[in-house]
């Protein structure tokens, strides 16, 4: 427990210290459009670009931004958004990308090898929860997010094929468990961050 606590308030600080670095008066403006909803205007954008690790099946952090009930909700470590104050809402912050500690969609890392990080035809992974290394500041991707060394593309944390690493069924055998392939999704546009800033000043609803 005490470990716990110890780890939590590092994960605390941490934020504290990349917000305070970071120039939120740069965050794109809120959109002049009145009457935003979730449904019609806000909706296909997570559907987009962040349903892939936040939807129904597995959402990571305990996030959904799926649905309306999912995104009020929040994290599995509490709210995400505060209606009527977007320039203070979390989830404005991530996706305006301002800081890359706490960016959704998370910005690619250089895999790394034993002896540091590869050449620059390495492929790009994306950060683990927590930060790099896993000791920074959360992040909306945890649950299932995977660093260096993890397991290969297609595979959910903790799974290895049927039968264990010696073929057999005993102890240590998991079913594999496929994870959505294809391309990264993009980062939003400062128009798609304006719309969400003008739906959650408007109320979030």
């Amino acid at each position: 427990m005490k470990t716990a606590l110890i780890i939590a308030a590092t994960g605390i600080a941490a934020l504290r210290l990349s917000a305070a670095t970071v120039d939120w008066t740069k965050l794109p403006p809120a959109a002049t459009t009145t009457g935003v909803t979730f449904d019609k205007d806000i909706q296909p954008i997570f559907k987009t670009a962040c349903v892939r690790c936040h939807g129904a099946e597995r959402p990571r952090a305990q996030l959904r931004l799926d649905t309306l009930e999912g995104v009020l909700k929040g994290t599995k470590q509490g709210s995400i958004l505060t209606a009527g104050d977007s320039a203070n809402s979390l989830l404005v912050k991530a996706v305006s990308q301002l800081d890359p500690e706490t960016a959704m969609p998370p910005k690619p890392r250089a895999r790394r090898g034993p002896g540091g990080p590869m050449g620059t035809n390495a492929p790009a992974m994306p950060p683990r929860d927590g930060g790099p290394e896993g000791g920074g500041p959360p992040r909306f991707g945890g649950d299932g997010d995977h660093g260096p060394g993890g397991p290969p593309p297609g595979v959910g944390e903790g799974d290895r094929p049927p039968g264990g690493p010696q073929g057999t069924n005993g102890p240590g055998s998991f079913q594999p468990r496929l994870r959505p392939m294809g391309p990264p999704p993009k980062p939003l546009t400062a128009e798609q961050v304006g719309l969400i800033r003008a739906w959650i000043d408007q109320g979030a609803k």
